[in-house]
């Protein structure tokens, strides 16, 4: 066994976490870990991170190939919702429904409509996009925490909805389908049982962190990073409905012609389109609105590339072969290990679609020959 390559694996990961909390951009960090990781796996360095093939860098473009049209235009849309004050119109609306003195029904608002968006088969980034903007005004308001609004959101797009329950169209839940001949409603009890888990347990935490907030008497403070919604538009909002019109004409595009090919990315462009022509008379500047969208969105996309990108080479090396070893031998049943394994591969590697194709690849066959029923590995991959 390679101590020396894993420990690399292990002092990488723990590198970047350490240079997170001390508020190094991950740009910055993640290529640090990676050359720790290099270091303990000797391997050459500029080769590895900066080689033309199977290097830091080609995978950090390919992700950004890949995801920054649907960054850029997601966060051009979002630049329009917020700017115009559609989000503030939205959240009025939303207030009123749930009213004003709970704080928690709100939160439990933001948690079911970002559910339904992406069991709906929405794009999780799409959703986020959505989401965020609309979510400030609504945390503002109320006075809550900012960082309380990961709960909601994360919780609603990224968890149960992505890979638990049955018939979900993500790619999670696709995957496995795909690689095992199994169908997308693949062992549903299990589905069913850890999805109500998973929500039990997510609205509780939610309650809980909360409380603890209000009690530590934390308000809504945008980090000094992140650029506040306190711009009004210029007159007033617009109503409700045409606030909402940009929204709904994205998510029927994409649900009505979810089988054509790029339609998330043409979806977006007719959302801006209309959001430019229902919000001009709140919009005094395009180009501004365009601009800020455009930095915004290649900060985001390098960000979440280089994450990846340190994953895919943590995966890469020889040691990896060891941690697969080792997850194999995680005492207790199968399914368990299996979940186990699938999610620390979907922590080192930051990709949770990685992280599915990997145990698809190098633990399914595994598992199917000691006896484990290709449904019961498909949801446990996708859950893991």
């Amino acid at each position: 066994m390679d101590l020396l390559g894993i420990l690399g694996i292990l002092l990488g990961i723990l590198t970047i976490i350490l240079f997170i909390i001390k508020k190094f951009n991950v740009i910055v960090a993640a290529p640090i870990a990676t050359i720790v990781l290099l270091l303990f796996n000797k391997l050459p360095i500029l080769e590895t991170v900066f080689g033309k093939e199977n290097s830091y860098m080609t995978s950090l473009a390919g992700f950004i190939a890949s995801n920054f049209p649907i960054f850029l235009l997601g966060s051009i849309l979002a630049k329009y919702m917020d700017k115009s004050g559609a989000t503030i119109s939205i959240a009025d609306k939303i207030l009123s429904l749930v009213g004003n003195k709970n704080p928690y029904k709100a939160l439990v608002a933001l948690f079911i409509i970002s559910a339904i968006l992406t069991y709906g088969g929405i794009n999780v980034f799409v959703v986020i996009f959505a989401l965020i903007p609309m979510a400030k005004p609504i945390f503002k308001k109320l006075s809550l925490s900012w960082k309380l609004v990961t709960i909601p959101v994360f919780g609603g797009t990224s968890t149960f909805t992505m890979n638990m329950l049955p018939g979900a169209t993500s790619l999670h839940n696709v995957v496995p389908s795909t690689a095992l001949g199994t169908t997308l409603t693949a062992a549903p009890i299990i589905g069913m049982v850890t999805s109500v888990a998973a929500i039990i347990f997510i609205l509780i935490f939610m309650k809980y962190s909360l409380k603890q907030s209000i009690k530590k008497k934390e308000t809504f403070n945008l980090d000094d990073k992140v650029e506040s919604s306190d711009d009004r538009p210029k007159g007033e909002p617009p109503s409700f409905i045409i606030s909402l019109l940009p929204i709904v004409t994205l998510l029927a595009i994409i649900l009505i012609f979810s089988s054509v090919e790029n339609i998330i990315i043409v979806a977006l462009i007719i959302a801006i389109l209309i959001s430019g022509i229902l919000f001009r008379n709140q919009i005094e500047e395009h180009k501004e609105v365009l601009n800020q969208a455009a930095n915004e969105s290649l900060s985001s996309t390098i960000t979440t590339g280089s994450t990846i990108a340190f994953g895919t080479m943590a995966t890469s090396v020889a040691a990896f072969k060891a941690v697969f070893n080792l997850i194999q031998s995680i005492p207790g049943p199968a399914v368990l290990s299996l979940m186990v394994g699938t999610g620390l591969i979907g922590g080192i590697t930051a990709s949770a679609v990685g992280a599915i194709g990997i145990s698809v690849v190098n633990f399914a066959p595994i598992y199917l020959q000691i006896g484990l029923d290709p449904e019961t590995i498909h949801r446990a991959i996708a859950i893991g």
